[in-house]
């Protein structure tokens, strides 16, 4: 039986739907013309977290789908798929922006990562709330835990990838968390006593 807090998390499939997503759109803001620096930062955020999906996969969703499936082709082939990523990441990363071959190897990354995700979305992801129906809020939670630990080895770079790749929307959710907090925090005016205001 799930503990409360594991069933107010969302479903580990959810959760890999979201990182989906979060990939192919970083990747939609990536074009030849793009200035150098925000191409590194695109590149860099998408390979940041393609590792870290890899990883909360291989560690969390793909055990505990062998233990329900067991030998499953479209997860077999899971494990080699991200090593090839990998092998792509570290290229990418060997090179800079100003490498003529960067934009390429940029695009036969995605196109990897593409492939994969559809293999999972259409595939792994349906099985998995077929047969771990009881599990995949436990299975969220577990991969919210183990992406916190992951996340905290490198907060600077993410953050300032994610500033590159997503300008706009640091801005706005920067400026909305400030005034939040401006907002929240007691006035130094309303803090003093009444006595101490106007002297």
């Amino acid at each position: 039986m799930p503990d409360s807090a594991s069933s107010m998390s969302p479903t580990i499939t959810a959760l890999i739907r979201l990182d989906h997503m979060h990939v192919l759109a970083a990747a939609h803001r990536y074009h030849s013309s793009t200035p150098w620096w925000r191409k590194r930062a695109i590149v860099n955020g998408v390979c940041t977290a393609v590792e870290i999906h890899a990883q909360l996969e291989e560690e969390i969703f793909y055990p505990a789908l062998d233990r329900a499936l067991g030998n499953e082709s479209t997860l077999t082939k899971s494990r080699p798929e991200h090593d090839e990523m990998r092998t792509t990441i570290a290229r990418l990363r060997a090179m800079g922006p100003d490498d003529a071959a960067y934009d390429g190897l940029f695009h036969q990354l995605i196109r990897e990562v593409t492939h994969h995700v559809a293999d999972e979305e259409t595939i792994l992801l349906p099985d998995a709330e077929r047969v771990l129906k009881e599990e995949l809020h436990t299975l969220g939670a577990a991969m919210t835990r183990r992406r916190m630990q992951l996340l905290r080895e490198r907060p600077m770079e993410i953050a300032l990838n994610t500033a590159g790749t997503f300008p706009l929307a640091t801005v706005l959710v920067g400026s909305a968390l400030t005034l939040a907090i401006r907002h929240c925090l007691p006035r130094t005016r309303r803090a003093l006593p009444a006595e101490h205001r106007d002297s």
